[in-house]
């Protein structure tokens, strides 16, 4: 179905979902819902309560705690037999609610769905719940939405969406509403199909549902998660080996030791039977056990600490026993958050420092504070950039506990600079109010808005006086600038200040940095209306910024304790290999001139073996993958005798 999907023409996607520009009907979408079932994530059929009990109580370790406490109290020994039957019981229940604790974090995480979806029924819009999503409903969506089944769009205006969740692009991707024919693509290759689990960053459009509930993209990963063989830890084949050593060796004492005091010593047979159960009761480590459950207990605390949840106690113990750690880079080993790190301006290069939306950082050239003039230009793209934005950055608050940003992350970072530029764009827009806006548009590249300018000190014909601020690519808006801002004012733009920007827009994007480009006009009075044509022009070029979703502080640490401990990382990614790659090279994952970055399509085409051998090469990142291939690519390293585990989505 999703081949048909992707390639049809926008109107025909109605026709292969039954579907009608007015939506479906109340009566065929209550039908639908019938066959297909809710727009809900199944769960596996949840391990009885009695049998979680039980399970604590009848493992190897505490079967043999089991019997030694019998045999010591019909030895006589009471006083040890209960003490071993409350070794059981406090350890069976102090396991039981660490992960009873666990689980019910994990259920609380696991509510990605929204709940409510706006469609249109029967040629009426309204708002339904998620879980009643069916094929062939046509949903609206719109900037902050999150998106509630996979469906194909029929109608756009500017759409961006955040697939980061799904995955791993570090910045919102543009999408489209005309059919792509084309034969392979991944997932993350299809810009005419949103999914579930991913958000509307700005735009909106139409599209029609193709796939609800465990159909969908994230219903897949769910069933494959589901579908994986849960397997004992090595720790417990360990303590399932140990506690049947331990047995066969105390019964063998016990019977030696019974039939030596039978025969040799001539003891009574009542006599040499409780000698031979001492020796067995004595043979088993009680202590064992609690010490065990104790140790696990410690570090499954002080991962706690660190931000992550373990379900089973056991699974601390399988994190010593790793040998490649599969990440994902976006929010794993970057902050998911964009961030500014280079502006240009004035034929200088500031540095940035800071990462993330808290905005605390400086401001450096050549490893020097700014001086005036370098300050001033600063200040005159933060100004561009903060007008020319529709996000908005929020403080800490009660319902959050850092820094976050409304909108575009894009354009949120720029807010971030603003702010530790000393920049109060709130205040600003008081007296620099919006007057009009020419939206982003894919084929301009650029947005342009139009706000009032105080007329104090300004020689302008009467009326209110406005100006544009437009950002957008490096090359399209230079493209349409004539003069060139600097400190001293505006002058002509000459060729080799086109070729010494450019240059430098290069040098950024080889680096994968995301670059934008700054620039104003003088728009003279108000006027009711303003076209494209006659605002986007005579430009004068303010500066670039360049910016990426930066790696988290801990992360090369953390690879440098893996490498020293032999543990092997490997990045398997739904981004760009260029970015990737340039992440990769920044955190020390990789080093050598010669990086092996496989996509998706080329996994695809791989054989098994294939794969297999490419899990050799050294310095290896895949890019451009969907979660399938994340699955496969883990499942070829335990063929290859790894223990593997996989961090991030």
């Amino acid at each position: 179905m999703q081949r048909a999907i992707h390639s049809s023409e926008e109107r025909q996607v109605f026709t292969l979902l039954d579907s009608s520009p007015e939506g479906l009907s109340p009566e065929e979408a209550a039908s639908r819902l019938e066959k297909h079932g809710p727009n809900v994530l199944k769960q596996k059929p949840p391990v009885p309560l009695w049998r979680k009990v039980l399970s604590q109580f009848t493992h190897t370790l505490a079967l043999l705690l089991w019997a030694a406490g019998a045999f010591a109290i019909v030895s006589g020994q009471l006083p040890l037999g209960v003490a071993c039957f409350l070794v059981i019981l406090i350890n069976a229940a102090f396991s039981f609610w660490q992960e009873f604790k666990a689980e019910r974090a994990v259920e609380s995480l696991a509510k990605i769905l929204p709940r409510m979806a706006r469609v249109l029924r029967g040629g009426e819009e309204m708002e339904v719940e998620a879980d009643l999503l069916v094929p062939g409903d046509l949903v609206l969506l719109e900037a902050g939405n999150s998106v509630s089944a996979d469906a194909r769009l029929v109608e756009v205006v500017e759409m961006r969406v955040d697939n980061s969740a799904l995955t791993g692009e570090s910045e919102p991707q543009n999408r489209r509403a005309e059919a792509i024919d084309v034969d392979r693509v991944s997932l993350a290759d299809l810009p005419n199909l949103v999914f579930a689990g991913s958000s509307v960053a700005s735009g909106s459009g139409k599209a029609v549902v193709y796939a609800t509930g465990m159909e969908t993209e994230i219903g897949k990963i769910a069933g494959m998660t589901q579908g994986v063989k849960e397997e004992k830890s090595p720790l417990q084949l360990q303590l399932a080996t140990t506690s049947r050593v331990i047995a066969a060796i105390a019964v063998s004492l016990g019977l030696v030791f019974f039939f030596l005091g039978y025969f040799l010593v001539h003891l009574p047979s009542s006599s040499a039977f409780i000698f031979a159960i001492g020796l067995i009761v004595a043979n088993v480590p009680e202590g064992l056990l609690p010490t065990v459950s104790l140790a696990l207990a410690m570090g499954t605390q002080r991962m706690a600490g660190r931000h992550a949840l373990i379900k089973k106690l056991s699974s601390v113990e399988t994190l010593g026993s790793t040998t490649v750690i599969c990440t994902d880079k976006t929010g794993t080993l970057t902050t998911n958050e964009m961030t500014v790190r280079q502006l240009w301006v004035n034929g200088d290069e500031i540095r940035v420092s800071g990462a993330g939306y808290e905005p605390a950082g400086d401001f450096q050239s050549g490893g020097r504070e700014l001086d005036e003039r370098q300050r001033l230009a600063v200040a005159q793209l933060v100004r561009v950039a903060s007008f020319c934005n529709n996000s908005r950055l929020r403080p800490p608050g009660p319902d959050r506990d850092k820094w976050t940003i409304l909108g575009d992350p894009t354009e949120g970072a720029l807010l971030v600079a603003a702010r530790k530029a000393g920049f109060d764009y709130e205040a600003e827009l008081e007296t620099h109010s919006r007057w009009y806006e020419l939206p982003f548009d894919s084929h301009r590249k650029m947005m342009t808005t139009i706000n009032r300018v105080p007329p104090e000190g300004r020689k302008i014909a009467p009326g209110i006086p406005v100006e544009a601020f437009v950002k957008g690519a490096p090359g399209e808006v230079l493209g349409l600038c004539t003069r060139i801002w600097e400190p001293d004012g505006v002058r002509p733009i000459s060729e080799a200040d086109r070729e010494r920007i450019l240059r430098q827009y290069d040098t950024y994007a080889r680096n994968a940095l995301r670059v934008l480009a700054f620039a104003t006009r003088d728009m003279g009075e108000r006027r009711k209306h303003y076209e494209v044509e006659d605002t986007e022009r005579d430009l004068v070029f303010v500066g670039l910024a360049a910016m990426l979703d930066p790696p988290r502080n801990e992360v090369a640490d953390a690879l440098a304790k893996c490498r020293s401990a032999g543990i092997r990382v490997i990045m398997i990614t739904g981004d760009y290999g260029i970015t990737a790659e340039s992440i990769a090279r920044q955190i020390g994952m990789v080093s050598g001139p010669d990086v092996r970055v496989v996509s998706g399509v080329e996994l695809d085409g791989m054989s098994d073996e294939d794969l297999e051998a490419l899990l050799g090469s050294p310095d290896l990142i895949f890019a451009r993958v969907s979660p399938e291939h994340k699955m496969r690519v883990a499942l070829a390293l335990k063929a290859r005798g790894e223990t593997v585990a996989m961090t991030g989505d």
